[in-house]
């Protein structure tokens, strides 16, 4: 008697493999991360440097990293360096100079004037990818955009637009705008890198980038700017390495390969959402009924964006 063949069996994936294919989970859990790091960088100003805490947290995520991914960073060197100059130019729009001058300015301007320009992130991006490589938004895409932004304004100015003729800026907020315009021009940028493992791009640019910065970083010592040894100190330091740094870039370059980043930049505007939620629940602030307007708004807007493709001039 012939025995029956086994039935087939489907491989059992891992919840790993499952993260990693979830463009939508990535750019939202990225936006949480740095939802905290905004509110984290305005509360820690006086105890930590801004170049100071950008140099140790681009060599602490190298140094974290490295262990696991120096096999790839052997296999990918010929790659990276045959695109240096785009790998060099990753490492300082996206993690030197913008992350220095987000820390920095965070000492000058309020949190209203922070997120309020925070939502013009989407904006930058597309305005790159538009100009460098001739994607454009798609009416969805402009649409959605426009949707979440109207729920972001909705939230930040509670329900009053006419608080916007109020609002003044300074010399805080073009710096922290000037750190949209550079991260705009690293999620255009991202997908053109050269095809190499996750972990190759982020432990090669996080190393550039801090080496980046180390000059500036020594001389923020020489006068006299130096961290506070304390808990609050370690505190952010050991949050900043591991959710805004190592997890929220190696999730927002997943999620931007997978689904590029027209359809990714939406996703910022989850970013001054999640910051009044932690207001709300941390702080003690009332749910009010333009936190759920926004947030229905903002919700509506990444769903019609994300999920419409490019368009080529």
């Amino acid at each position: 008697m012939t025995a029956l063949p086994a039935p087939a069996t489907t491989p059992r994936r891992s919840p790993l493999h499952w993260l990693n294919n979830q463009p939508y989970l990535l750019l939202s859990l990225t936006s949480l991360f740095w939802a905290a790091n905004i509110v984290l960088a305005r509360h820690v100003g006086s105890h930590v440097p801004p170049v100071t805490l950008t140099t140790i947290r681009w060599f602490g995520v190298f140094l974290i990293l490295l262990p696991f991914a120096w096999p790839h960073l052997k296999e990918d060197w010929p790659k990276l360096r045959r695109a240096l100059p785009l790998m060099l130019l990753l490492s300082a729009v996206g993690f030197a100079f913008n992350n220095a001058i987000s820390y920095w300015a965070m000492q000058y301007t309020e949190a209203l004037n922070a997120l309020l320009i925070q939502s013009a992130g989407p904006l930058f991006v597309a305005l790159w990818s538009l100009v460098l490589f001739g994607v454009r938004l798609t009416p969805a895409q402009l649409a959605g955009i426009a949707i979440s932004l109207a729920g972001v304004l909705t939230i930040i100015l509670r329900g009053d637009f006419s608080a916007l003729a109020s609002i003044s800026f300074n010399r805080g907020d073009i710096m922290f705008g000037a750190s949209l315009v550079s991260f705009g021009l690293y999620s255009a940028l991202i997908p053109r890198r050269p095809k190499i493992h996750q972990l190759s791009l982020i432990s090669f640019t996080t190393c550039c980038g801090a080496l980046m910065l180390l000059p500036v970083a020594v001389w923020e010592f020489a006068n006299g700017v130096t961290l506070k040894l304390d808990v609050l100190t370690f505190a952010t330091l050991g949050y900043t390495l591991i959710f805004p740094s190592t997890l929220a870039y190696l999730f927002f370059n997943r999620g931007v390969a997978l689904i590029g980043p027209n359809r990714a930049a939406p996703f910022f505007h989850l970013v001054p959402v999640f910051g009044s939620a932690m207001a709300i629940l941390l702080l003690g602030e009332t749910l009010a009924p333009f936190h759920l307007i926004g947030y229905a708004l903002v919700l509506a807007g990444v769903i019609i964006a994300s999920r419409q493709g490019s368009a080529k001039t």
